[in-house]
Parts: C-alpha cells; structure tokens; sequence
C-alpha cells in the first residue's frame, strides 16, 4: 500500500509578534538602504555607462505582510518564510542598450545569488512586464556600518525607464490592488499599452543607435577636414599637435564599413553623404548633399547640408565652391558660428587673410568662447603685419586653452618680433 503524504496544518503567523521584529530591524534596515544605493550611484558614477537612475527602497510592514501570507500559502514552513525583497533597489536606465553594461556594473559590485530574467520567455505574439531580477549578497561592510539585518540578501532589479513605468503602473492596477480584469475589451487595452511602451523602447533605441553612426561620421568627417588644412598649408600652426585639440575628433570613433542605408528619407541620405565624404567618395558626397538640397528642406537643415557640403568642396580642393556654400549656409542661419568660421579656414588657406580675419570675428561674435578661431584669427592678423592684435587673440585662446602647445610657440614668436 502506498505510503500517504502527512499534511500539517500550517501555523497561523503572529502578525504582532512579527511587527516587533519588523521594527527591532527597520532602523538599520534603512541605513542599509541608504549606503546600498550610495554604492551603486557611485559604481556607476565612475563607469562607462551612460548615466542611470538608483531608486532604493525599504518594504513597509503592511506589505511586508501581506507577501509572507502570500509566500505561506505557496507551502508549508518548519521556520518562519525568508522575504527576500525587504530591500529592494531598481537601476533603470535610457536605452535597451545600456542593460546589459549595468548588468555587468552590478556583478562587478555584489555576489550575486540569483539572477531572473522576467519576460525572457514571451513569444513574439507576447507581451508583459519585463525586468532583469538579481538577488544579492548584502556586503559585509554594510552590516559592520549598520548592525544586523535580519535579512541577508536585496534584490535588485534593472530596467529601461519604460519597463519602470509599466512596472509601476502594473504594481498599482494589478499586484497591488489584486486585480484581474474579466472584461476582455479591458484586457486588451492593458495589453496594447504594454505593446506601445514595449514598441517605444525599441525605437528610442533605433534612433540612439542611428543618431551614435550619424555622430561618429560627423566627428570623422570633421577629422577630415581639419586634415585636409595641414596639407593644404605649410604653416606651423596647422601641425599634428592642432588635431589633438578642440577640432579634432576623439580618438576611436566609430565608422561603418560599407554603406550604411537606402538612400530614401533626409537622414538616410544625410548619413549616406557623410559615410562617403569619410571614406574620401567626395564626388558621391556632394552627390547626396544635393540630392537632400533638391529636396527643399527648411532652411535650419539646408544651413546644415551646405556647411557639410562646403567641407565637401574644401576636401576636393574648390574653395571657390566651398566659401559659397559656407555663406549660403550663413545666409540660411545667421548663427553659424562654425561656418564662418570654416570659411574664414578655407580664406586663409587662400591667403584671404582680411577677409578670413572678417569671417573669424563674424564667428568669435556669435560665439565668443572658441580657443581655435581665436588662434586662426591671430594667426590671419600676423600674415597682415598686424602682431599687436594676433598676440592678443593667442593670449585669448590660451586663457580658454592654456595646454595648447602651437599657441605657446606661437605666442613666443610673437614676442620676438615685437621684442617683448
């Protein structure tokens, strides 16, 4: 005869008794919390992930409660129900992108226990609440600054900004309130916002993805530019030492290794021209750049496309068509600085040095704080005898760039001629 399971009846929890024991820790509890997400704020304070938000919380006796009911009804107990989540810590980040650097952030912080993939297990026709659940250690630095805790792990959860909020407003209508709709037009409606704020997730994405390719190529494109001066000249002020500056793209960005989309809308055709001005495709360039013109945006993106187009022109040595384009891009926007001040670079690899002295000024008084123009002005003023004026705008661009190296040696020359 088979033997026949025992069942005991479960214990009826004392809900006095397990206040007194919720208070007698709550005060350290709570100082636990506090360096807990003191912590994290500070791991990713110094790492390389774009900037996250910490939120740490400490659970309330009521729901503190009303979970260890719920957990005694799963099954029996000999001891009392462990309630992992009494501290509870979200990292929510922007972007889909950023979950999983924060994920390695936090492994890099804490013993991880457990780790849950909440939603990982959806088909495609599905959607609900998805979060990465992660069950820590709580360090034994924290008990040493607190006391004991009565609880020896948190749990830490890390989502996008959009999966917090549906996480919020799900914890509110459904868990909280212990609700299930019956309605099926309902259901629905909870299930397309769900879908919406899923869908949104990943276009921001898109867009962060694309707008990092659109960013390198301009940085890139930039790079190109200011390279093609120093050949252009053989001045020692346009030296190796200048790429390192202000104008020169940082080191490692990043550039696509075949063409990156289809032509069809404004963006694509503007990443596609940038791609092929990077890649030294200057006639195909010029080609996108007027394919975009042709279109007739307004006159904030036409002052954009001729400014990329002008660098365009400059790399494939028509300064004529280059200084054109630069003032119809200021004539489109009467606050570009930067293309006056690009034409104001190509004018003095003309030798135009008045009127690249001009485009400088035109430039310095849109934006009064570019250490750069105010070297390529003084710079234009030595070339016309003036070094009186080109030592004050070398003193101006090293009060807003004291390392630059090509300022100093420049501003020395200077003092020799004028014997100072």
């Amino acid at each position: 005869m088979p033997e026949t399971e025992t069942m005991e009846k479960p214990a009826i929890p004392d809900q006095t008794e397990l206040r007194r024991l919720y208070d007698q820790y709550a005060g350290a509890r709570s100082a636990a919390v506090r360096e807990l997400r003191t912590r994290i704020e500070d791991a990713f304070s110094g790492s390389a992930s774009r900037q996250v938000m910490v939120k740490a919380r400490l659970k309330d006796f009521p729901s503190f409660f009303k979970k260890y009911i719920r957990v005694l009804k799963t099954r029996n107990f000999v001891f009392r129900p462990v309630i992992t989540d009494l501290i509870g810590i979200r990292v929510i980040c922007p972007f889909i992108e950023d979950l999983d650097a924060a994920e390695e952030t936090v492994r890099q912080c804490f013993e991880v226990l457990e780790c849950e993939r909440k939603g990982s297990d959806y088909s495609f026709k599905e959607f609900g609440y998805e979060s990465t659940h992660f069950l820590i250690k709580i360090p034994a630095w924290v008990t040493e600054k607190t006391g004991p805790l009565d609880c020896e792990a948190a749990e830490l959860q890390i989502r996008t900004i959009l999966q917090d909020a549906w996480a919020e407003v799900e914890h509110e209508l459904v868990y909280k309130a212990e609700f299930t709709p019956f309605d099926d037009a309902l259901k629905r409606k909870l299930a397309a916002v769900n879908a919406s704020l899923s869908l949104a997730d990943t276009i921001f994405q898109e867009i962060c993805s694309y707008q990092r390719r659109l960013n390198g190529e301009l940085e890139k494109r930039r790079g190109s530019f200011f390279k093609k001066i120093e050949e252009s000249t053989g001045m020692l002020l346009f030296s190796e030492e200048e790429e390192k500056g202000a104008d020169a793209p940082p080191s490692g960005s990043p550039v696509s290794a075949e063409m990156p989309l289809e032509s069809k809308s404004m963006d694509d055709l503007l990443l596609n021209a940038l791609f092929a001005h990077n890649k030294g495709r200057f006639d195909e360039a010029l080609g996108f750049y007027s394919r975009i013109l042709e279109m007739s945006p307004d006159s904030g993106i036409c002052a954009l496309v001729y400014k990329h187009r002008g660098m365009a022109y400059f790399a494939r040595s028509k300064y004529g068509e280059a200084i054109e384009d630069f003032t119809r891009a200021l004539e489109m926007d009467g606050e570009s600085y930067k293309a006056a001040y690009y034409r104001g670079v190509v004018r003095s690899v003309t030798r135009q040095y008045a009127e690249a002295a001009g485009d400088f000024t035109l430039s310095l008084r849109i934006n009064p704080y570019q250490p750069f123009c105010f070297f390529r002005r003084g710079q234009a003023y030595y070339h016309l005898g003036d070094y009186p004026a080109a030592l004050a705008d070398t003193e101006s661009s090293l009060a807003l760039e004291p390392e630059n190296a090509q300022a100093k040696k420049f501003r020395e020359l200077l003092r020799e001629k004028l014997k100072m």
